[in-house]
């Protein structure tokens, strides 16, 4: 999703409020540094600045997204922008090499170059002290933006030479009412926000069929724990393994179980505003009559407990899943 000042005046207010007041006053930093948890608008927002910079006919500090710096912004196209991300599992020293080199040209088409640092905490030591050397001496009319996921990983040396904005997680309910607005389903919305805090990763996930679908087979598998343990096993191999059979499918397959079960002690303790499978709550009502409180908490433990031995053994996944269901009816 493209971003516009709107949209980070409401997600990120301070951060919008400060970028906004340099632009009008012609006081942009040479360097920022962006921090906060995935899909919190980061590199969103740093292209929006980009935007801003750039664009051939703004409108104040409103850039107009049309021209051609702005389509070419957002395509990754404009020769005074650049964006450096990791070259496997680090950003190296070259990376920053090559960059330094490139800035020190003259400007293709402006007096203003930028460029913009993802997942800077993953520069090794000679590239971050390559690009402290860049901050310390920063080149008239260049623009530095760093984006980072772990604040604390990055040399302080580095961090003491940027303006620092911190990136607040969009409050689920907000992230699920602008899915809305997308067109997603409520049920879908909701249970995707609390999944991702990316707007993105959220879209695609609730517009997924596969999603829908792992929500159906949730529901099913919270029935077949009142069948015969022969029928649980049957549902789990026949249904609940082909569905999630990738391992990031399986994690979040476990993650929306727990959420159920999250459901059903609110509705035991008479909160039903907010749950996740809010059309359901006549069967969650039911299913809340008939099982002891005691119960929920324990199926709530026992789920947590299968996804850390997911994540820390090599144990089966069929076997994983058939215990753990064994379990919950139990």
């Amino acid at each position: 999703m493209t971003m516009r000042w709107e949209q980070l005046a409401k997600r990120q207010p301070v951060v919008a409020k400060m970028l906004q007041s340099g632009l009008e006053k012609g006081r942009i930093s040479h360097a920022y540094l962006f921090e906060g948890r995935r899909g919190t608008g980061k590199k969103a927002a740093s292209l929006l600045l980009a935007k801003s910079l750039f664009c051939l006919s703004p409108s104040g500090v409103f850039p107009c997204f049309q021209c051609r710096n702005c389509r070419r912004i957002d395509s990754g196209n404009h020769p005074d922008v650049r964006v450096i991300s990791p070259d496997g599992e680090t950003i190296k020293k070259e990376q920053i090499e090559w960059l330094q080199r490139e800035f020190t040209k003259t400007a293709v088409e402006s007096d203003k170059k930028m460029y913009i640092v993802e997942h800077a905490e993953q520069m090794t030591t000679s590239a971050a002290n390559s690009l402290l050397k860049f901050l310390e001496e920063p080149h008239p009319g260049t623009v530095a933006v760093l984006l980072t996921e772990q604040y604390h990983r990055l040399l302080e040396t580095v961090i003491s030479r940027c303006q620092v904005f911190s990136f607040r997680p969009l409050p689920p309910s907000e992230l699920a009412d602008q899915l809305v607005g997308e067109g997603v389903p409520l049920p879908l919305a909701l249970l995707a926000a609390h999944l991702t805090n990316s707007d993105d990763e959220a879209l695609a996930l609730s517009q997924d069929r596969w999603f829908a679908e792992a929500r159906t087979v949730v529901l099913q598998l919270y029935e077949m724990l009142s069948k015969p343990e022969l029928q649980l096993l049957f549902f789990v191999n026949d249904r609940w393994i082909p569905h999630f059979s990738e391992k990031h499918q399986l994690d979040l397959g476990l993650q929306l179980l727990f959420y159920l079960y999250r459901d059903l002690l609110h509705i035991q303790a008479g909160q039903t505003d907010g749950l996740l499978y809010s059309d359901q709550l006549e069967r969650l009502q039911q299913w809340a009559l008939t099982c002891p409180q005691r119960r929920i908490l324990d199926g709530m433990e026992a789920i947590l407990q299968a996804k850390a031995r997911f994540h820390t053994t090599n144990m089966s996944t069929v076997l994983l899943v058939e215990q753990l269901a064994l379990q919950l009816k139990r």
